[in-house]
């Protein structure tokens, strides 16, 4: 690869980051309240109550059925308004971000459920309010769980952020197809596998290692 191919290879490795990163932040503060919410509000949950968490599945699950490339498209004009533009790294946080909140929520919210019901039964007994439970119990013991998932979540962004680069969005997938693709350069293409590859090898070995350490505390 030429010197020129190379600083563009690393500019969209550091695009993949960012968007990788901004939407994976957004995602966790939003989604993991969201899975909160609708384990809480469950059939049996410390806040039943069955109306808002009908609602708050139906459109999770609304927008964990659209296919991330129509979301893309789709959320343009809301894309527009937030940032300005539709094109370009900081445009494809935004669907990203949407995208990723919903998938990480019902992840959060099966890692929430698996926590013992016996001690969210102590805790009250003791006198516990909802807000002692969430922060004592429910967070801290589901933790290696929700970690996990951040993971999964993060990697799963990489490639959402990959598939973004099909409409101008940057990073390693808009590298991939401008060069490696509609130009037929094979070691461009070559050299995106390999770093992604790396790339999501990297971040599960280091989200793998945090959810033992967790798991020892």
């Amino acid at each position: 690869m030429t010197p020129i191919m190379l600083e563009l290879l690393w500019r969209s490795l550091w695009e993949t980051i960012l968007m990788t990163g901004a939407s994976g932040i957004i995602s966790l503060v939003a989604g993991l309240p969201l899975g909160l919410a609708l384990l809480i509000t469950a059939r049996g949950g410390i806040a039943e109550h069955r109306g808002i968490n009908r609602v708050l599945g139906a459109i999770i699950n609304g927008f964990r059925s659209v296919p991330f490339i129509i979301l893309l498209v789709a959320l343009i004009p809301v894309t527009r308004l937030i940032v300005g533009t539709s094109l370009g790294t900081w445009a494809a946080i935004v669907p990203l971000a949407i995208a990723a909140t919903p998938y990480y929520a019902r992840i959060a919210e099966v890692s929430l459920r698996e926590v013992d019901r016996g001690l969210v039964d102590a805790v009250r007994a003791m006198g516990g309010n909802r807000w002692t439970i969430i922060r004592e119990v429910l967070v801290p013991e589901a933790l290696p769980g929700i970690v996990a998932g951040f993971t999964v979540t993060l990697v799963t962004l990489i490639g959402a952020s990959a598939m973004a680069g099909a409409i101008g969005a940057g990073g390693l997938g808009d590298l991939a197809i401008r060069y490696g693709y509609q130009r037929f350069e094979t070691t461009v293409m070559i050299a995106v596998v390999v770093v992604l590859i790396v790339l999501v090898c990297g971040m599960q070995w280091l989200g793998d290692r945090l959810v033992r350490r967790l798991d020892h505390r």
